[in-house]
């Protein structure tokens, strides 16, 4: 028999050795790295060609090579026609087999916190319904994950992909990510597709063959290949014209040619010159394959179970294609004899069916009247729902049904497209919606389906989902009045997303007027007030406070638009820079004890993320960094358990680095914020979030000596005039820019900026110094050539933090007010600074207004008092990760011949109680992990907190105890 990819009886594949050679010679590479030690060693493969060039058989052969090899362990997964809108089909036939055999103990270590969102996506566990619409973006991140852990413990791995073009969308786009990962793990990728990826996989096409280590674009075969074939097929004495013929008519594809020889020798044709004109006919009839050329063949029962087959695609359960055509067992066995001896079906190494070629199975279906084919889809989700299949399985099949009005039909498509969402599969969720309106639902539920359409389309259709939400809006009869807010907020909250706040806030306002009084009014009036909050321009501020201090004025109570109401409160006085702890008398309104009431949540759908968000601010510009820092770590825990690798997650790493900036931790800072760049970036281009980060890195830059790569920074994300369109950055961005300018020596740029923040924001109404402290920035930017000017902002900005309150603010605005004043003026005034700066917890600040001291106290001669305040602030600088604040305190001591670090001796005093306690089981010569046992802490903490221990006394294990004071162990007291 000829294979149809282009071998004979030997199973010798014809012009392939460079395609199999390149695919040894990468087998033995992967091998022999990892054996060496090697783990960044992976290679990317990719065949090409059209249909029936032998793609598939050189995939064949590759498996086969890899599992000669007793170390390799080789995952593989093909693409089907038919399953190409199944989500996640191609990576459950990869990665199902090897982690569903995992160990409980293996399961979690390649887990990790990922199984609730890994597992569901590629069918190890039914989703566990705590999250109601899983991130796709998460459960890539996921698979990141589990891959990373997964290929060390099973290297070296061959994952391996034929039908590329046909993969599913969800696990193209993940193995397109992956593609680019794996050349950092003990892997090899082998890829084979046809250059038939639909419109939306082109890109991910491109991007997965820039990462190819090789790439083989399969040939047809030439003249003396396919008289061999021929040869092997008809017999020696098939002569040179009939070989010729044969190649010519099929042009070389070796699929062709193997069926053109078996319609050859079912005609019984004779391979000689006379019969040569016979073979142009053959092949035509053969490449076309028709009902007819079918019926032919089959006959109407056996074509029947083969359109039952074509319709299930791949890995074709026989039972199943049996009830879908309604044969009996006995039946459906003769139906699959027939089929393989017409080399139609073949059977899998698991036992299932599989088409010979799959040119064969799109031949079928494509002979199906389509009545018929509508109708037997229509079947086969009956039978899969009877035989067990889950509506994720089922609804490929629903969407291919003819629309007939049914409320079944209807209802199961909603259900589907909820089970898709589970999984993190919104746009199936949204196929199967789409398909629901097309049915067409009841009037009185198709506004519902709309609400529902667009929600499934948040995360990867902004455009779509705003459209259907204000046409499930605008039906009459139309949603339920609760159902009705719900779909209102859900538009303003993808409006205000994309950046049109003016609209969402209008949508909320308009939607309020409109709704009876009551909660749901309250709730559509807090969203009005939360967008307008967000927006970057505003006609009215102080007029907009007026009515948000009436509305709160009007309410009472502990329900969540109440506490919505106290939240934005809390968050106006905080911008107006009214005291701090009226703003702070809100949050307690709003939160239980500090912590956020049910109804306020991180991942809450009636509110969205902003209000928590404003919650932690509010503490954040309050100096209540500890409470703020607690609700971003729970944001971040939430979001990341969720699997939410978006907006969310940027948005809370964004949050925790400016919490950390100002807490004056610079290096934590910069990685939080980093992070929260980088989610960005893969998000898009210019969003809000992207602004925000990028402000806050910057002052963080700046903040640790990085002037030019702040610069940098901000022009490469155009962080400058006019700044986002319509949102407002997080903290204020021109303050931000301006302080840029003035760290690269623009003053007069600098100037210009914070007086046209200064009047935008007097404006409205916003006076916070630590929120925009652009009054103290202007003041040291006109010390130069200005200072009486300069001494005018510096006193007004005092006055702005005396009413506000806070240590922090105060602190700052003494020290910008010693700046600008002459020669002894200044000490005082920085004795107040650090006063201050010590009872709030803004350690840079702190650090700064020490070594201003410092500073001050010298150059009045007071050497001893200077020296101090230097060696504080040159080690608070050094916690900080502020350089050059350490480099300007040590040229300053230099300067006044003082020494450039505190003498000290290292003593026991420094250590903490917690380092102590570990230190004095050491010193008795208790092993590390007797101590993480005996203290109930991780090994790993016992470790660090040994490490500081010797840091800080300055001995090895050996003199620890005479360090300690405490007596040498015996010999016998070390086991």
């Amino acid at each position: 028999m000829v294979d149809h990819q282009g071998g004979a009886r030997s199973g010798r594949l014809r012009e392939r050795d460079e395609e199999l050679r390149t695919a040894e010679q990468a087998l033995d590479r992967l091998c022999q790295d990892f054996e060496a030690g090697g783990t960044e060693i992976g290679e990317l493969l990719v065949y090409a060609s059209p249909a029936g060039l032998g793609k598939t058989a050189v995939m064949d052969h590759v498996r086969r090579l890899a599992k000669l090899r007793k170390t390799c362990t080789v995952l593989s997964g093909r693409g089907g026609e038919r399953q190409i809108k199944e989500p996640f089909h191609v990576l459950k036939q990869l990665l199902l087999p090897v982690l569903g055999g995992l160990t409980e103990a293996e399961r979690s270590e390649v887990f990790g916190g990922w199984y609730g969102i890994v597992g569901p996506a590629i069918g190890l566990v039914p989703p566990s319904g705590e999250v109601e619409q899983l991130d796709p973006q998460g459960v890539r991140d996921g698979l990141d994950y589990v891959l990373t852990q997964l290929a060390p413990r099973r290297a070296p791995l061959v994952m391996m992909v034929d039908d590329l073009h046909w993969a599913d969308q969800e696990s193209l786009t993940w193995l397109a990510s992956f593609a680019v990962r794996a050349r950092h793990l003990p892997v090899l990728l082998v890829f084979a597709h046809r250059n038939e990826f639909e419109e939306e996989g082109r890109s991910l096409q491109q991007q997965i063959e820039s990462q190819a280590t090789r790439r083989h674009v399969l040939r047809p075969l030439n003249p003396a290949s396919v008289s061999e074939l021929v040869r092997d097929e008809l017999g020696v004495e098939a002569e040179d014209l009939f070989c010729r013929q044969v190649w010519a008519v099929t042009r070389g594809n070796p699929y062709d040619v193997a069926v053109l020889l078996r319609e050859v020798k079912e005609q019984q044709l004779e391979p000689f010159e006379e019969n040569v004109q016979q073979l142009h006919d053959l092949a035509a009839a053969a490449k076309g394959m028709t009902m007819d050329y079918w019926l032919e063949k089959l006959g109407a029962r056996v074509i029947r179970f083969a359109w039952a087959c074509a319709l299930l695609g791949t890995d074709i359960k026989q039972n199943l294609a049996a009830a879908i055509c309604a044969q009996s067992p006995a039946e459906a066995e003769e139906s699959v004899r027939q089929l393989r001896r017409h080399h139609v079906l073949t059977t899998g190494p698991n036992g299932r069916l599989d088409f010979v070629h799959p040119v064969i199975g799109t031949s079928i279906y494509q002979t199906m009247p389509p009545s018929t084919r509508t109708g037997m889809h229509g079947i086969a989700a009956t039978a899969i729902e009877n035989s067990g299949g889950s509506l994720l399985d089922a609804s490929r099949h629903l969407l291919e049904t003819h629309p007939e009005g049914d409320d079944l039909m209807v209802a199961k498509l909603r259900q589907a497209a909820t089970e898709h969402l589970a999984i993190g599969a919104p746009e199936a969720a949204l196929r199967c919606l789409q398909r629901a309106l097309y049915e067409p639902p009841d009037e009185d539920v198709r506004a519902e389906v709309l609400f529902e359409a667009g929600s499934a389309a948040l995360l990867t259709d902004p455009l779509a989902t705003v459209h259907q939400l204000k046409q499930a809006l605008a039906l009459e009869p139309g949603l339920s009045p609760d159902k009705r807010v719900d779909a209102t907020f859900r538009l303003s909250e993808v409006l205000a997303h994309s950046g049109e706040l003016i609209e969402a806030a209008e949508v909320c306002r308009i939607e309020a007027e409109r709704t009876a009084a009551g909660p749901d009014r309250l709730r559509l009036e807090a969203l009005h007030f939360m967008w307008i909050a967000w927006q970057r321009d505003e006609a009215d501020g102080p007029e907009r406070s007026r009515r948000l201090a009436a509305l709160d004025g009007r309410i009472s109570g502990q329900r969540s638009p109440e506490r919505a109401v106290y939240t934005l409160r809390a968050w106006d006085l905080t911008l107006r820079g009214e005291p701090a702890g009226r703003a702070l008398g809100f949050v307690e309104q709003a939160t239980d004890a500090g912590r956020l009431p049910e109804g306020l949540g991180w991942r809450n759908t009636t509110w969205g993320f902003e209000l928590p968000a404003i919650i932690g601010l509010t503490y954040t510009y309050t100096d209540q960094l500890n409470s703020a820092e607690k609700l971003f770590a729970e944001a971040i825990t939430e979001f990341e358990v969720a699997g939410w690798s978006g907006a969310h997650r940027g948005f809370s790493y964004f949050l925790m680095g400016l919490v950390r900036f100002r807490r004056g931790l610079l290096a934590e800072a910069e990685d939080f914020l980093r992070r929260g760049l980088r989610l960005s970036e893969r998000i898009a281009p210019d969003l809000p979030l992207q602004w925000d980060v990028v402000g806050v890195l910057c002052d963080t830059l700046l903040a640790r000596g990085r002037v030019t790569e702040a610069w940098d920074l901000a022009q490469k994300y155009h962080f400058e005039p006019p700044y986002h369109p319509t949102a407002m950055v997080l903290p204020d961005a021109p303050t931000l820019y301006g302080k840029l300018l003035l760290a690269k020596g623009d003053r007069s740029g600098a100037i210009e900026v914070f007086r046209s923040v200064g009047a935008q924001l007097t404006k409205r109404g916003w006076f916070n110094p630590v929120w925009a402290p652009w009054a103290g920035q202007l003041a040291l930017a006109l010390a130069h050539d200005r200072p009486e000017e300069a001494r005018a902002m510096a006193a007004q900005a005092m006055e702005w933090a005396d009413k506000f309150g806070t240590a922090s603010a105060r602190g700052t605005a003494f020290r910008i007010q010693a700046a600008v004043s002459d020669g002894q003026l200044a000490v005082p005034l920085l004795e107040e600074s650090v006063n201050l700066l010590t009872q709030s917890p803004v350690s840079y600040e702190l650090a700064c207004s020490l070594v201003d001291l410092g500073t001050a106290l010298a150059r009045t001669g007071r050497l001893t008092d200077a020296a101090e305040y230097f060696y504080q602030g040159i080690e608070l600088a050094q916690n900080c990760g502020a350089d050059v604040l350490v480099a300007q305190a040590r040229r300053e001591l230099a300067r006044t011949g003082l020494r450039p670090n505190r003498l000290r001796t290292l003593s026991k005093e420094s250590l903490s109680q917690h380092e102590r306690k570990v230190a004095e089981l050491a010193a008795k010569g208790v092993p590390p992990q007797r101590i993480a046992d005996q203290l109930n802490v991780q090994l790993s903490l016992v470790h660090r907190r040994l490490a500081a221990v010797h840091r800080k006394i300055g001995t090895g294990p050996e003199g620890l105890a005479e360090a300690l004071g405490l007596p040498r162990p015996e010999p016998e007291d070390t086991d």
